[in-house]
Formats: C-alpha cells, sequence, structure tokens
C-alpha cells in the first residue's frame, strides 16, 4: 500500500494533493502545479518519489531561473555512470533525449529526468495531454513555445527500488515515441506532413519518370504500355499530395489551439488571482 499522503502529513509538509484512486503520474504533475500556483509559488521544483534525485542540488536547479536566463530547468543526471542502469537502458536515454532535443530545438540532455524547476509563468502555460508521462511532453511543448529550457548538472541518490513507471524497456519506448511524434504533431503539423507526403509523392514521381522512359524505349519493340506503373504511381502521388493537403487543413487548426491556449492562459491566471484573493480575505477575517 503507497502510504505517501500519510508519511507526508506525518513529517508535517504543508500543502498535500492526493486522489481518490490512481489517476497516474502525469494527472498527478498537473495536479501538483496547480496547487503550487495557488498557493503562490514563484519557482516550482519537482522531483520523483522514489528519491532517486539529490535534494541538496535545489539550489543549483533554480539558479537558471532566479538569474532570470531559464524559464524550466532540467536536472541532468550521471547517466553512464548510474549502476543500477542496464547499457541498453543508458543507450535509449540518449537516445530518447536526442530526440527529444530535435523536436523541441532545445538543449536538454537528459529529457527524461524528472528533477525539474518551473518559473511560474512557464507552469500556467504547460498542459499536459499524455496520461503515461510528462517529462517528454512538457520539454517538447515548452521548446515548441518559445520557453527558454536549460539543464544543469545533478547528483543522484542510491538505488532504492526498481521504477514503478517503467514496466519494460519495449513498453517503455513505445510509449515515449508515440508521445514524441504526438506533441510533434500538434505543434509542427505542417513539417511532419510535408516529409510523410513527400516519401511517397517522391517514389511516385520516380515512377513514372520510369514509364516514360519504359513508354519512349520499349513500345515499338515490346508494344507494353505498362499501364500497371502508371496507375501505381499515379496512386503515390495522389497519397502524397493529400498528406500535403491534411498538413495545411491541420496548420490551420494549430493556429486556432494556439488562440485556445491564449485564451487558457488568460482564464487560468484569472481563477488563481481569484483563489489567491478569496484565501487572503479569509486569511484576514
Amino acid at each position: 500500500v503507497d502510504r505517501t499522503v500519510d508519511v507526508a502529513k506525518e513529517l508535517g509538509v504543508d500543502h498535500v494533493v492526493s486522489f481518490d484512486h490512481n489517476q497516474g503520474l502525469a494527472r498527478g504533475f498537473m495536479a501538483g502545479l496547480d496547487a503550487c500556483l495557488k498557493a503562490g509559488a514563484d519557482i516550482i521544483v519537482n522531483t520523483d518519489a522514489d528519491n532517486q534525485y539529490c535534494a541538496a542540488d535545489i539550489p543549483k536547479l533554480i539558479a537558471p531561473i532566479v538569474q532570470g536566463e531559464a524559464e524550466i530547468v532540467v536536472g541532468e543526471r550521471p547517466i553512464m555512470e548510474i549502476k543500477h542502469f542496464s547499457p541498453v537502458k543508458k543507450i535509449l536515454q540518449r537516445l530518447g533525449s536526442w530526440a527529444v532535443r530535435v523536436a523541441s530545438n532545445t538543449r536538454v540532455a537528459d529529457a527524461p529526468s524528472g528533477f525539474r524547476a518551473i518559473s511560474r509563468d512557464a507552469a500556467m502555460q504547460l498542459n499536459v495531454f499524455n496520461e503515461y508521462t510528462y517529462t517528454l511532453e512538457t520539454i517538447i511543448q515548452a521548446g515548441q513555445k518559445g520557453m527558454a529550457v536549460a539543464s544543469v548538472p545533478i547528483r543522484t541518490n542510491g538505488y532504492l527500488r526498481p521504477s514503478r513507471l517503467v514496466k519494460s524497456i519495449a513498453s517503455y519506448v513505445q510509449r515515449s515515441l508515440f508521445t514524441i511524434l504526438r506533441i510533434f504533431i500538434t505543434y509542427r503539423p505542417l513539417s511532419f506532413f510535408t516529409i510523410l507526403g513527400a516519401i511517397p509523392f517522391g517514389l511516385g514521381f520516380l515512377l513514372s519518370v520510369r514509364w516514360v522512359w519504359l513508354l519512349v524505349m520499349t513500345f515499338e519493340a515490346t508494344g507494353r504500355s505498362h499501364v500497371p506503373s502508371l496507375i501505381f504511381s499515379a496512386i503515390l502521388i495522389l497519397i502524397g499530395v493529400q498528406c500535403w493537403i491534411f498538413g495545411l487543413i491541420a496548420d490551420l487548426m494549430s493556429a486556432n489551439r494556439k488562440l485556445l491556449e491564449d485564451i487558457q492562459l488568460r482564464l487560468r491566471r484569472s481563477d488563481i488571482e481569484d483563489y489567491m484573493k478569496k484565501n487572503r480575505q479569509k486569511e484576514i477575517r
């Protein structure tokens, strides 16, 4: 039985946020952000419950935000030095971080790290759609929104227990790739569908060139028109064009999403300010 809430209360924690039943890491993260914002936090520090990260490095973690150099700071673990990480996991951690850097246009060295500091303004703008984890999605989202994201080296504690989030390496990789792909499509749909459509369009174009060459060079000798090749190339070209049309439509929808996010940000700020005002009035009474 998970006694996190009971232990937190026994140790005198001022604010505890809990659900009636397990709703996943991502929902817990967003609930924690909301509670911190309503409590008036200027900087929010997030850490995992498995005691993996060294809490003494919190001042180092928040320093770039205090100095105005970043809005989100991610703790960079010494991945290659962590003994309980298998060689496969170390390689996958590096590959995953590289993929996130490409998708987010940031320089985060350890994307899956849960030890991070977030400014108040950045916390208000974050939205997590994935129910599995928040680590990759928030970095990609922050990068696509133009937030300043930094990473600092941090220390880790000794190994206590296996991760409850990662059931198997294959499952984690599959879910992580899906998350990266989904966020990339959400924030850069035109680029995604342009690349996707270029593959069948390019193959179809090459097949059509081949068909023209065969028609000119061999038709008189063989009498064959190679119609199946022409039909197949036309289908591929049509698929490519359709992907580009989907990209244009998705790009227009992305513009509407940005407007909705601006409205959501204003409403969130208004709700938090109203909540804090009511609390102040209660304290005065």
